[in-house]
């Protein structure tokens, strides 16, 4: 991951946007295998409901990145799709390698508020919808997180649905190169969630990431998703 050290970068330059940074390369600084898992029975659709319908008090763990532009805050939303499988899993997708921001990124579905949207579950529905053809009848929002600001001064909501497992998708490839499932019980135990930090400029970065493989293919949650799957972790687990 070397990056030519004659090069003239500024030091809000997003981490995404360094000359050759691969996170994947980044050295992991520890692994959070002390912490409990959510218990299984806590991860089924009966319990996810009530979880929401009933709050008990309990603190995200990370709220924020650091700030790397000078624009304002835009409102944005991402949905959590938590498909009902006998062995739930989250609906993730893979960013096309060309657009501008997070390319080839892991990410939720979502995006922008709409001046037109009526709230933060239409925000996310909707770009579920332009995104991969989750049409709204799939999937049954059951609540919302604590907003997560990224380094790009978006002010994102995640929104949580449950998603009936015969939905059908149509990705848009302008934006989505894949759509894939990975259990829930995986991303809810902190024996996955690994701890990275990078220097560059006297900036210190820290991020989690939450490596999935499946059929030889490695799926590198990282970053803000990983982020907003960690807050869901301490959410559960309260």
């Amino acid at each position: 991951m070397p990056i030519d050290p004659s090069a003239t970068i500024p030091p809000d330059t997003p981490l995404s946007k360094l000359p050759n940074f691969d996170p994947k390369q980044v050295p992991v600084l520890g692994v959070d295998a002390h912490l409990p898992p959510v218990a299984l029975q806590a991860l089924g659709p009966e319990a996810l409901r009530r979880r929401f319908a009933e709050p008990r008090p309990w603190e995200p763990e990370v709220w924020s990145e650091k700030r790397f532009t000078d624009r304002q805050l835009a409102l944005a939303s991402v949905l959590v799709p938590i498909v009902m499988r006998d062995r739930p899993t989250v609906l993730l997708t893979e960013r096309t390698a060309h657009l501008s921001t997070h390319s080839g990124q892991v990410a939720f579905p979502g995006g922008k508020q709409d001046d037109t949207d009526v709230d933060a579950a239409h925000t996310a529905l909707r770009e579920a919808h332009e995104e991969i053809g989750l049409e709204r009848e799939w999937a049954e929002v059951i609540g919302t997180m604590p907003t997560y600001t990224t380094g790009t001064m978006f002010v994102i909501t995640p929104v949580v649905a449950l998603v009936q497992p015969d939905y059908r998708l149509t990705l848009n490839p302008h934006e989505v190169a894949d759509a894939f499932e990975v259990p829930l019980d995986f991303l809810m135990d902190p024996r996955h969630h690994r701890r990275h930090a990078f220097e560059f400029s006297g900036t210190r970065r820290e991020w989690f990431s939450m490596p999935y493989e499946e059929g030889g293919k490695e799926r590198f949650i990282w970053g803000a998703t990983a982020a907003m799957l960690r807050n869901f972790y301490r959410f559960l687990s309260a």
